[in-house]
């Protein structure tokens, strides 16, 4: 049977010895555990193990397990990691803390419009499409940084930082350096990228957060 708190340990035992090894703080990353498909039973064991970090993929599914752990552990902090549906906006602003998947003009409107009617102090990342691949969210490379600055300018969104998934097939260190540099050229400061496969690598490449789900929760 799959050992969470044990894979838990491990991963974050990972993550330090990464950032010691890039010449890096021991707690220059922050784990962002992604319990998508997990219940909270499974969630648990992660959050009495020191865990507050986590990220979630879909509105509706984060919507049926999160406001009760909360509850019961009210310093937790939320990242949707998935992708928005304008519709959705309004519930992912009442529920999320953190959403790191901005990344197309009405997406960015109506975030924009809700986080004013809602009064919410929420930080969003904007996510990169750094491999230009049709089928994955993202906005493109070449536009990002001009996107950052309509998203504060224009929306008046507090864009801390960019997100990105790499093409599964291709070595994800120049997506990270690609990242790393547009983020340089934007004006953030995080960067979250890197996931169960490759999270020690962008820790070298400068993550400030990284994705893991699979790593600590075992196979969906």
């Amino acid at each position: 049977m799959h050992d969470i708190t044990a894979a838990f340990h491990e991963v974050k035992q990972r993550i330090a010895a990464a950032s010691e090894e890039a010449g890096r703080p021991a707690d220059a990353v922050t784990l962002v555990a992604v319990s998508k498909t997990f219940d909270a039973d499974e969630i648990r064991p992660v959050l009495d193990g020191g865990q507050r970090v986590f990220g979630e993929n879909r509105v509706q599914e984060a919507q049926g397990k999160w406001p009760a752990l909360r509850a019961a552990f009210p310093d937790l902090e939320l990242h949707l990691i998935g992708p928005l549906q304008s519709n959705k906006a309004a519930d992912a602003v009442a529920l999320f803390d953190v959403i790191e998947t901005v990344d197309r003009e009405k997406i960015a409107a109506a975030l924009g419009a809700e986080i004013t009617k809602q009064k919410k102090d929420l930080r969003l990342y904007v996510q990169v499409n750094t491999g230009s691949e049709p089928q994955k969210a993202g906005i493109e490379p070449t536009e990002a940084v001009a996107f950052v600055s309509r998203c504060r300018d224009v929306h008046g969104l507090k864009i801390e930082g960019l997100m990105c998934i790499p093409p599964a097939d291709e070595n994800p260190g120049p997506h990270f350096a690609l990242l790393e540099k547009l983020s340089r050229e934007a004006g953030v400061a995080k960067l979250s990228m890197g996931m169960s496969g490759d999270y020690e690598t962008a820790t070298a490449f400068g993550a400030t957060s990284v994705r893991v789900g699979s790593a600590i929760f075992g196979s969906r």
